[in-house]
């Protein structure tokens, strides 16, 4: 896995984000994904509870793996 920095244009793509949550979620109780257009990261992640918090970059290859990942029960507590 490649680490994506927070470089001046990461950050400013983030700051106007066209963040959204699951309609499935709870109000305060999910997580917020957005889609950024330049660079190396392809898509954010962050806690809705924490907005101003840290933020996972994921490139489109990592996105995907993470999703597969999800729909597969990888990341299951149970």
């Amino acid at each position: 896995m490649n680490e994506i920095r927070n470089t001046p244009s990461v950050l400013a793509q983030l700051a106007h984000a066209p963040w959204r949550t699951s309609t499935r979620s709870q109000t305060s109780n999910c997580v917020e994904v957005a889609p950024l257009r330049t660079g190396p990261a392809a898509v954010a992640l962050r806690d809705s509870k924490d907005r101003g918090g840290p933020v996972l970059l994921f490139n489109r290859a990592g996105w995907l793996g993470f999703i597969s990942g999800a729909k597969n029960g990888q990341f299951d507590l149970n």
